[in-house]
């Protein structure tokens, strides 16, 4: 049996810490939860490459730090290089992979096997002069040398995300310089055995958190506060952040996106949470609920709302296989009433990974404009969203699940209890 360890370990040994891994998920489930971190770094870097070799490219410049972890397993101040592109990884098809590290932090990722060597960033004070020559100029430089190294002539090269002076300075070196995030979103988009393990841990952790929070909502807390559990409970799981705040109660759960306030809330009223975690391992946990405020019972609206946002997350659910085109899931998804169309969820599935990734499948009326056609496939995970709630109404219900697509259907990932009394049945 493989033991778990974290990759966000930054101790220089450590093989010697092995964190015990989580329990099976029950249920006769298929799903694991233990695997073996080389093994799922070695994965994620196989398909990567296999990637680039299909494109064309001789070199990816990976500034995401999503990316980054997807290619290594490398991890260091994450929240700081979301901002700041000045942590870069060097991947060619072929040769080392070299991290051009923040001054002094190198020690956090060299004993990761996917680390060949580590040099320190050229880019480093982002706000001071990444605009400028000073940085530009010799991190082209510092590429194109490699590049000539290990390129094989080939001087094709895969930016995803940087300061347009870095894309400008390896054009001048004489590199054929493209955008490669899409290239490496798509590639993402088949998880790995490993990873699905990962995505299972997180979620596990991440419905122990929706727990603390259901059992604390009473009259009288605020939104704050609830948040405040959820966030602690992610970070004692192992979690790293929580990417929203989504979290209200009362009149401010219509419309939806009201962020976690300092609003108390009452009783009868409802409170509906996103998850959206990022939790343990760097994989994302993303599933909605919605609880009714005692003392009492929810009212008649309040139970046809939940009924509803239930039922197109399942009928919805119902629809995914390998194979559907996700223009046939836009097609054929549950049918919202006329009342509720101008505040629908933005997407019906979109695709769970490190963060929210591909696909996004948009409803039928939004296709054309915010999605693109594509199939689903076995290794791919995907949440099932739904908001309903009508314009001029206090309340709306938010529900969401997050399932893996198999060979023959759909496994659920996510399996926090719906509530019994909004879907009006006997407790």
């Amino acid at each position: 049996m493989s033991i778990v360890e974290s990759e966000n370990l930054t101790d220089n040994e450590p093989d010697h810490i092995p964190v015990v891994p989580s329990a099976p998920m029950g249920n006769g489930d298929s799903i694991p939860t233990a695997f073996d971190p080389k093994q799922l770094r070695a994965g994620r870097l196989k398909r990567l490459r296999a990637m680039m070799e299909d494109q064309g490219y001789a070199a990816l410049v990976l500034f995401d730090p999503n990316n980054q972890r997807y290619a290594t397993g490398s991890r260091n101040m994450f929240g700081y290089f979301l901002r700041n592109s000045t942590r870069y990884i060097y991947v060619p098809l072929e040769g080392p992979i070299i991290l051009f590290e923040y001054p002094g932090s190198a020690h956090v990722s060299t004993w990761l096997e996917t680390i060949d060597e580590a040099r320190t960033s050229k880019v480093v004070w982002s706000a001071v002069n990444q605009r400028d020559g000073m940085s530009s100029d010799p991190f082209g430089i510092e590429i194109a040398e490699l590049v000539e190294e290990h390129g094989k002539g080939n001087k094709r090269v895969g930016l995803d995300r940087c300061a347009l002076n870095h894309a400008r300075a390896l054009e001048a070196q004489g590199l054929d310089v493209y955008d490669c995030m899409q290239d490496t979103l798509h590639c993402r988009r088949i998880k790995t055995p490993e990873e699905i393990a990962c995505l299972a841990q997180s979620m596990a952790a991440s419905e122990a958190s929706v727990a603390e929070v259901e059992a604390a909502i009473k009259p009288g807390i605020s939104e704050n506060e609830l948040f405040a559990i959820m966030y602690g409970e992610v970070i004692k799981g192992g979690g790293e952040f929580i990417e929203t705040r989504l979290l209200s109660s009362g009149p401010r759960t219509n419309p939806w996106f009201n962020e976690a306030s300092d609003r108390k809330i009452r009783p009868g009223e409802l409170v509906a949470l996103d998850t959206d975690t990022i939790g343990c391992h760097g994989y994302y946990s993303d599933f909605s609920r919605t609880f009714h405020v005692g003392p009492g019972k929810p009212t008649a609206y309040q139970c046809e709302l939940y009924r509803m946002a239930y039922d197109q997350v399942h009928h919805n659910m119902g629809l995914l296989k390998p194979g559907i085109s996700y223009r046939e899931i836009a097609e054929k998804a549950w049918k919202i009433p006329e009342r509720f169309i101008d505040r629908r969820y933005p997407s019906i599935i979109h695709g769970v990974g490190m963060h929210g990734e591909t696909p996004l499948v948009a409803h039928h009326a939004d296709f054309d404009r915010f999605s693109k056609d594509g199939i689903l496939e076995p290794g791919m995970v995907v949440s099932v969203e739904s908001y309903i709630g009508e314009v001029g109404a206090a309340d709306g219900v938010k529900l969401e699940e997050e399932v893996l697509i198999t060979e023959t259907g759909i496994e659920k990932l996510s399996r926090y209890p719906f509530n019994e009394a909004l879907l009006n049945k006997e407790v």
